[in-house]
């Protein structure tokens, strides 16, 4: 399972409506895009994804498309994208990465 929570630091509330996809490292070095969701009014995509689809031990990446998200709340971003990329080497296990977000930085750790 791969979920993820986004905060929006600089108000300090959640991150609603913002666009996220998951996608997949793939044999030949491309990423291919396994599954997208967008935060709920929690800031969470709950599952990301698909219903049978299985976590393999591989490497992937959750995009978040933020400057969609400051742009229709009127606020001026740095990063248009946030990219964070990491490894699955328990795919049975529950996978949470949040997003602490602000229009000129963020941070992301591996929450529980």
């Amino acid at each position: 399972m791969i979920t993820t929570h986004v905060l929006d630091t600089a108000i300090g509330r959640p991150a609603v409506g913002v666009k996220v996809s998951l996608e997949a490292l793939t044999a030949g070095g491309g990423w291919t895009q396994v599954a997208w969701g967008t935060t709920d009014n929690d800031g969470r995509v709950r599952e990301l994804l698909p219903s049978g689809h299985r976590l393999e031990e591989r490497r992937y990446r959750l995009v978040f498309d933020t400057a969609t998200y400051f742009a229709e709340r009127g606020v001026e971003g740095f990063y248009p994208v946030v990219i964070v990329v990491f490894e699955i080497q328990h795919p049975n296990q529950h996978h949470h990465i949040p997003l602490l977000l602000s229009p000129f930085g963020y941070s992301t750790y591996r929450g529980t």
